[in-house]
C-alpha cells in the first residue's frame, strides 16, 4: 500500500492552476523528492499531502485516508519541518519540545523523555537549556527537525531542510534525515540542491508548470535525460558560440553558455582528444561525471523562473 496516492491532483488558485493533474506515489520507508523551479507547484503539492490545503480535483489519499475529511486525524500522524524555522525563541531548547509534544496529547514525563531522546537524536543535548534566539542556523534546523519528530510520525513532510546551512551543518542534517530513513520513517522533500537530492533520494520528480516532467530514482534520471560524462570547455574569445560549429559530432548534445560550452558525451577522455584533434585549444578543460542538476536544468531550462 502507498502512503502517499494522488491521481490526477489538481490545485488551482482562482485562475491560476499551481498542480495540474499529476499522479504520485510513495512506499512506506521511502525517501522521495520534489525537484522543480520556483512556481513548478512542489509546495502546493506539499500542503494537499500536509493537509493544509483541500485539493481542488483528483484523487489524494493520504496513509489510506481522505485528507479532505479526516485531516485532523492524518496530521496527526505527520510529521511537519516547514522551510523557514517558526521556533518559540523566548523558550528553551527543550521546551520548544515538550509544548510542542502536549499539542498531541502526550503526558508530561512521556513528553520530557521524547524530547530528551531527540535531543540526543539531533546532537543538542548540551543546549536543552539554552534559549532558542542564540543558536546558530544548524542548529535551530536540527531542533526543527527533531521538533517533527516528537509524535513519532509515520512521515515526515521537509520543504527544504538544508537551505542557508553552511557545508557541515547540511552533511549533518543528511546523516540525521539517514537514519531516520533506516529506522523505516517515510520521507517526503523538497529541494533546490541537486546533491542533497542525490544524497537522500530513493525516488523523485521533477515538475515544472504544475506537471510531472519525470521520475525515477536519481541515477535513473541522469541515465535518462543526460549521458555518463559532461566535458566543459572555456576558450578565450568573447564569445563562445563562435567555436560552436567547429565541434558539431562530438559527443550527443552540445550546450552554449557565456563563459563555456558543455559537451555531453559517453567519453569525456575520447571527447577532448577529438577536440584537440580538430585543433581546437581550449584555455581550460574539465570532465565530470554528469549529474543530477544536468538533467534538472535540461528538463526545466536554465532561464530564471520568479
Amino acid at each position: 500500500m502507498s502512503l502517499i496516492h494522488a491521481r490526477g491532483l489538481v490545485k488551482r488558485f482562482g485562475d491560476f492552476t499551481a498542480v495540474d493533474g499529476i499522479d504520485v506515489d510513495v512506499a512506506r520507508g521511502e525517501a522521495f523528492g520534489f525537484l522543480g523551479p520556483n512556481g513548478a507547484g512542489k509546495s502546493s503539492t506539499m500542503r494537499m499531502i500536509g493537509c493544509v490545503s483541500p485539493p481542488t480535483g483528483g484523487v489524494l489519499r493520504i496513509l489510506d485516508r481522505d485528507p479532505r475529511r479526516e485531516g485532523p486525524a492524518i496530521r496527526a500522524r505527520l510529521g511537519v519541518c516547514p522551510q523557514l524555522d517558526n521556533l518559540d525563541l523566548e523558550l528553551t531548547v527543550r521546551e520548544n519540545l515538550t509544548t510542542y509534544a502536549r499539542f498531541f496529547g502526550l503526558p508530561r514525563k512521556v513528553a520530557r523523555r521524547r524530547a530528551d531522546e531527540l535531543l540526543d537524536f539531533v546532537q543538542l543535548t548540551e543546549r536543552a537549556d539554552s534559549r532558542v534566539e542564540p543558536l546558530s542556523g544548524g542548529m535551530k534546523r536540527r531542533l526543527t527537525i527533531a521538533r517533527a519528530l516528537v509524535n513519532e510520525p509515520e512521515i515526515v513532510l521537509l520543504d527544504e531542510p538544508t537551505t542557508g546551512l553552511d557545508p557541515q551543518a547540511r552533511h549533518l542534517v543528511w546523516e540525521r534525515l539517514f537514519r531516520l530513513k533506516q529506522q523505516g520513517v517515510t520521507l517526503v522533500l523538497t529541494t533546490h540542491y541537486m546533491d542533497e537530492a542525490e544524497q537522500l533520494c530513493d525516488r523523485l520528480v521533477v515538475m515544472d508548470g504544475g506537471r510531472i516532467v519525470a521520475e525515477g530514482s536519481p541515477r535513473a534520471l541522469i541515465e535518462r535525460h543526460s549521458t555518463r560524462e559532461v566535458v566543459e570547455l572555456r576558450f578565450e574569445a568573447e564569445s563562445q558560440e563562435a567555436f560552436a560549429g567547429k565541434l558539431a559530432g562530438v559527443g550527443e548534445r552540445l550546450e552554449i553558455l557565456p563563459d563555456r560550452i558543455l559537451l555531453y558525451v559517453a567519453d569525456g577522455d575520447a571527447a577532448v582528444a577529438e577536440v584537440q584533434a580538430r585543433a581546437l585549444p581550449p584555455a581550460s578543460v574539465l570532465v565530470r561525471r554528469s549529474s543530477l542538476e544536468d538533467v534538472f536544468l535540461h528538463l526545466t531550462g536554465r532561464t530564471l523562473v520568479d
